[in-house]
């Protein structure tokens, strides 16, 4: 007959549940801080022309990221790179360690599906109402009841601060920021890992442009989202972000220098040691003047 271990003592059971807390608090801790999304040495490049090169950057979870940068520096092209609307020329994207270049078209649609996109001009459907248009991903996704798209819809239309009789209008009766607020509350309709944002504020007044930025803090207050915003905007990139990229039209680089001029938080784009972020952040033409009369267009 074996032994008797003898009674367990409390202090023991006490160690061994601290220790599995506070592994199971580390394994969370370890899983948040890899990257969500992550870009490895990313080229594109159209008809001889690089708009991106050697790019290598990480967005952790829940990150609010603003991408900015001058007109044909690649910002746009970054953005549907990673979610695989643009193949790379070379290099890797991955999506919570998942690589969209070993993905077919059913693996790559299941990850869009975890993005909400707000694009540039709301892209809603004319021939659709208001509530068709936020609904419109959830009838194309997932199987519910008319009373269930109904509540969710109206849902988000309140959450982005539209009356509920908004929702019977067709976009062409909307101003351009209840439009934009409508694109949001789609967006947000199948609650998405990830909300991109391409130049959330462009045609809007600085009243209505600040409307936009508080939605887009309070959508990170109300959801877990990573928000990645593309944007001209330098109120909106100071208001709404966590971490600023700057990106620099390849062709007015040196081969040595590397595409993206600056990566902090907005409190440091005022101070950095590069003249070209300083410049475009207090919307100085700097060199641009003498470059454009080279015939440097770019």
């Amino acid at each position: 007959m074996s032994e008797s271990s003898g009674p367990v003592d409390d202090g023991e059971i006490f160690d061994l549940e601290k220790k599995q807390s506070a592994d199971f608090v580390a394994e969370q801790q370890s899983l948040d801080e890899q990257p969500l999304i992550e870009a490895r040495n990313i080229a594109v490049v159209f008809d001889d022309q690089a708009v991106l090169l050697d790019i290598n950057l990480e967005i952790t979870r829940g990150q609010t990221v603003a991408i900015i940068g001058e007109s044909g520096c690649g910002k746009t092209v970054f953005m549907k790179t990673l979610v695989g609307l643009v193949n790379p020329t070379r290099g890797e994207i991955y999506f919570d360690g998942e690589g969209l270049h070993r993905m077919g078209y059913g693996e790559l649609t299941r990850v869009r599906r975890r993005f909400g996109f707000v694009f540039q001009n709301a892209a809603l459907f004319d021939s659709m109402s208001v509530f068709e248009n936020v609904a419109f991903p959830l009838r194309q996704s997932e199987v519910v009841s008319e009373p269930v798209v109904e509540e969710r819809v109206l849902q988000h239309l309140a959450e982005v601060g539209l009356p509920r009789n908004v929702a019977s209008k067709r976009p062409a009766e909307l101003s351009g920021g209840m439009r934009k607020r409508v694109g949001l509350a789609r967006a947000l309709i199948l609650k998405p890992e990830v909300v991109v944002y391409d130049e959330p504020t462009t045609g809007l007044d600085p009243i209505m442009s600040d409307v936009i930025n508080e939605l887009i803090l309070d959508t990170r207050r109300r959801y877990p989202v990573t928000s990645v915003v593309v944007t001209h905007d330098m109120h909106t990139a100071r208001k709404v972000a966590d971490r600023v990229l700057m990106f620099y039209p390849r062709p007015r680089l040196n081969d040595h220098e590397s595409q993206v001029l600056f990566d902090g938080p907005p409190s440091d784009l005022e101070h950095a040691e590069d003249r070209r972020v300083r410049q475009f952040v207090r919307g100085e033409a700097g060199e641009r003047l003498n470059e454009l009369s080279q015939g440097l267009s770019v």
